[in-house]
């Protein structure tokens, strides 16, 4: 049975009309430290006392080991009659909520030696890529590694942590930030933005099996997609690492 601990909220905000941004610590004195792309599991019950959890990738953006008292961030979406959302709408700062983890592999490998990363997302799938950024700026200057970030959003209003991103584009040339916009563009998009879907702007990024390696989160019909296209182009299992998120009530 996985051990479970306190969190504390001490902040959150909207990021989306649907998802929320979460701050908590760790309130039992210990720290949560974990690497970029792993998730925490929240523990609860429904209505009838039937235990019940849901996983959440951690947000945290950390260039050091997490100590006591750190923060501890997700994005939680809002599911209409969910029980994990009634939960997360009802909890006041101060409150607690009993999480575990962290837990998962999706995380950048330190023996990887590829050109570029692809880093794909839809939705809260591109919580694992903020907390990779100290990570990608030491392997855009240690390494020269590309990277692009294609995020997937019906409109701009639902680009998850996109200031992140732009200031990071903004900060480090070999970054590339590519949002798509399924539904509507704004008034005067930037010249990054796209129309479509993510997996519509692969042909223009060009997948290189000799150069790159690509991640996936997010929607499962997205991640399906592109994982088709990207062995299409020719990369290998070994070069698309995944994850896929399916909302739960």
């Amino acid at each position: 049975m996985s051990v479970q601990f306190p969190l504390k909220l001490v902040g959150r905000r909207m990021l989306a009309p649907t998802v929320g941004h979460y701050q908590f610590v760790r309130d039992d004195g210990q720290p949560l430290d974990f690497q970029p792309g792993q998730f925490i599991q929240v523990h609860f019950a429904y209505a009838d006392g039937t235990p019940a959890k849901r996983s959440y990738s951690l947000a945290t953006i950390h260039e050091h080991v997490q100590a006591p008292g750190e923060a501890v961030e997700i994005a939680v979406s809002f599911v209409p009659g969910g029980a994990a959302t009634a939960l997360f709408e009802g909890l006041e700062t101060g409150g607690h909520i009993s999480a575990s983890g962290p837990y998962g592999r999706f995380c950048l490998q330190p023996g990887d030696h590829n050109a570029r990363y692809l880093l794909i997302a839809t939705g809260t799938g591109v919580t694992p890529y903020r907390s990779m950024l100290p990570l990608l700026r030491r392997a855009i200057a240690e390494r020269g590694v590309e990277v692009v970030l294609l995020q997937g959003a019906r409109t701009a209003g639902e680009l998850l942590y996109s200031e992140d991103f732009y200031a990071f584009a903004a900060a480090n040339p070999g970054f590339r930030y590519l949002p798509c916009l399924s539904r509507e563009l704004p008034a005067a998009p930037s010249a990054e933005v796209r129309s479509g879907y993510v997996q519509q702007q692969l042909g223009e990024i060009g997948p290189d099996p000799s150069r790159d390696i690509a991640y996936l989160c997010g929607n499962p019909d997205m991640v399906d997609a592109c994982v088709e296209s990207l062995k299409s182009a020719g990369l290998g299992n070994a070069q698309i690492r995944r994850e896929k998120y399916v909302s739960s009530k």
